[in-house]
């Protein structure tokens, strides 16, 4: 291989490795529905429909990473995955975020949001937000090695999360098909997460 082959390859081996570069785009979405709401391209409700969409799409390819690291096991690509994880989830936070701050700026009225937060689909949203704080707040090295043995069992949260994410989708939706398809894709992947791990547990018990 040339040396100016070599180069390239480094290049790209670093902008792929990039965490900078992946934060980068993991923004251009709100970076564009921001602009896009500021010069009233966009309405509210493509804003907020839009953010929440993202939201849960990053979550559910957070979870992802599990079952395919059980399926495929080994590869550069996957180790790439496992060790963005936590970006991708802490992402999906950032858009709940702003999901939930679009609404509260378009509310602008506490007792209005206080008897909404009544109806299901508001609540299963506030709620899966609550879940998530915990988890975002210890995504960090720092809050692995302090919650040592406790971090797992907190990060198994994210399930309750997702459940609650796609709750609130489902009936907040005008049209909730798309929703359905996403519920449909999430319940593949657990189900695929939870086959495989049973699988490897009772093969390790017959040993």
């Amino acid at each position: 291989m040339s040396a100016r082959a070599l180069e390239v390859s480094g290049g790209v081996r670093r902008a792929v490795d990039s965490r900078p570069l992946l934060w980068l785009i993991l923004t251009v979405p709100g970076a564009v529905l921001l602009v896009g709401w500021i010069s009233d391209a966009f309405t509210y409700g493509r804003v907020v429909t839009d953010t929440g969409h993202w939201a849960a799409w990053l979550l559910m390819f957070t979870l992802a990473v599990t079952p395919l690291r059980l399926i495929f096991k080994r590869g550069a690509w996957l180790v790439w995955l496992v060790r963005r994880r936590r970006n991708f989830g802490v992402a999906s936070f950032a858009y709940a975020v702003a999901h939930t701050l679009v609404y509260v700026f378009k509310k602008q009225d506490l007792l209005l949001m206080v008897r909404e937060a009544a109806e299901p689909w508001l609540w299963a949203g506030w709620l899966a937000l609550l879940a998530f704080i915990p988890l975002a707040v210890t995504s960090t090295d720092a809050a692995v090695r302090a919650l040592r043995q406790w971090w797992k069992p907190l990060h198994r949260l994210v399930y309750v999360a997702a459940v609650l994410v796609f709750v609130h989708w489902a009936l907040s939706a005008f049209d909730p098909l798309i929703a359905y398809l996403n519920i449909a894709v999430l319940a593949a992947l657990e189900t695929v997460r939870v086959g495989l791990q049973l699988s490897r547990r009772s093969s390790r018990r017959s040993r």
